[in-house]
């Protein structure tokens, strides 16, 4: 007996699977490199030379380049290692999560508000 999978589909949102996590593997591994202070420093100095050193493809490069968040997401990055990446440029996950959404952060941030009561 053959089990087939059909790949789920959510118009707008690319699916974490694994796939994806495979495909975003270096991205991941860079984003956490983010937990060390040396690290956001190194890229800071070098953004180029900090992605050639965990192999970044091009879209992933140019997603980050971008400042390019759903480009990340589609190129595999996982927002809970997107977030030290965030961190880096002043953002927080509330900011993520809008840019996810297509809402400004108040907005998003009503809706979580008006999801809790």
């Amino acid at each position: 007996m053959s089990m087939v999978r059909q790949k789920r589909t959510i118009p707008g949102t690319s699916i974490f699977d694994g796939a994806l996590a495979r495909k975003g593997y270096a991205l991941n591994k860079m984003c956490f490199s983010f937990n060390s202070a040396d690290n956001r420093d190194a890229f800071s100095r070098d953004e180029d030379a900090y992605c050639d050193a965990y192999g970044l493809s091009d879209a992933q490069r140019a997603a980050i380049r971008g400042r390019d968040v759903l480009g990340l997401l589609a190129a595999g990055g996982n927002v809970y290692y997107l977030a030290k990446f965030a961190g880096i440029l002043g953002l927080d996950v509330q900011d993520l999560g809008a840019a996810q959404t297509g809402m400004s952060k108040e907005a998003f941030k009503a809706m979580l508000m008006a999801a809790g009561d």
